[in-house]
């Protein structure tokens, strides 16, 4: 049986965000995931958890300006100083809030810069982000976005993202599969998954089109939770979706994995 979570980024918006945990939790969710923790004191995050008995399941590597419109800074060669930190940011968070693994965006690919050498920045990154998470027990994952919603990201398929994994040559980093990105660029979900089911450490999910929740679209959410199944995924699966209307309007489809 599938374990969702939720990702209060995207999930609950007709409320605060730090109400968002009060109604996950009372919609029926175990677990929770959300961009990023870094405008909040650690102490009030753990507390909100606690009180709601929620796991942290998520967060991401600081990503840079997101205001601003970056969606990561680890293929930018003249940001490593500040990726290193943010580094070491995310592990303060992710012992003290819990969660055991962290996600990493690449970023989206500046012009006038080669692809090598975006490629070889972010292959060190990543190695030096993996080493540093490992000790301290928390596992990195880095995600391939599609290029329709952001344009010019980087990472931006499943099988370069295993070429990444494969030149750091480190048994820390697995991949977040996120299935409404990678049925806009690959298509061929179910046999992509079976295929690498061993490097796939998270998964999320929306439909296609319009990102919002399962039976919305083309993708058929329940032949591929039953297809996890017996392929023996065991991890979470983060619900990274739009809601069509509002959120608990839209719950329908989780009440019989619930």
């Amino acid at each position: 049986m599938p374990i969702f979570n939720a990702n209060l980024s995207m999930m609950f918006q007709e409320v605060d965000f730090l109400d968002r945990f009060e109604a996950a939790a009372k919609a029926g969710f175990k677990g929770v995931e959300y961009l990023f923790p870094y405008d909040f004191e650690i102490n009030q995050l753990l507390e909100i958890l606690k009180k709601n008995n929620l796991k942290q399941v998520l967060h991401n590597l600081p990503a840079g300006d997101w205001g601003a419109g970056e969606r990561g800074i680890a293929i930018l060669p003249d940001r490593v100083g500040e990726f290193q930190e943010g580094v070491g940011r995310a592990i303060e968070y992710a012992k003290i809030l819990g969660n055991t693994q962290v996600n990493m965006l690449s970023g989206i690919a500046p012009e006038g810069v080669s692809s090598d050498l975006l490629n070889n920045t972010f292959i060190d990154n990543v190695t030096f982000a993996a080493s540093e998470l490992e000790k301290n027990d928390i596992h990195l994952l880095i995600e391939p976005v599609n290029t329709r919603d952001i344009p010019g990201f980087f990472l931006c398929g499943t099988q370069q993202a295993l070429d990444v994994i494969t030149a750091a040559g480190s048994d820390n980093i697995q991949l977040q599969y996120d299935i409404y990105h990678m049925q806009i660029m690959e298509g061929n979900l179910a046999p992509t998954m079976e295929k690498h089911i061993s490097s796939i450490g998270h998964i999320q999910l929306a439909d296609n089109p319009g990102r919002h929740e399962p039976g919305t679209g083309e993708i058929n959410y329940p032949f591929l939770f039953d297809f996890l199944d017996r392929i023996g995924y065991a991890g979470w699966i983060g619900c990274e979706y739009i809601p069509a209307t509002t959120t608990e309007a839209g719950l329908g489809w989780l009440e019989q994995y619930k």
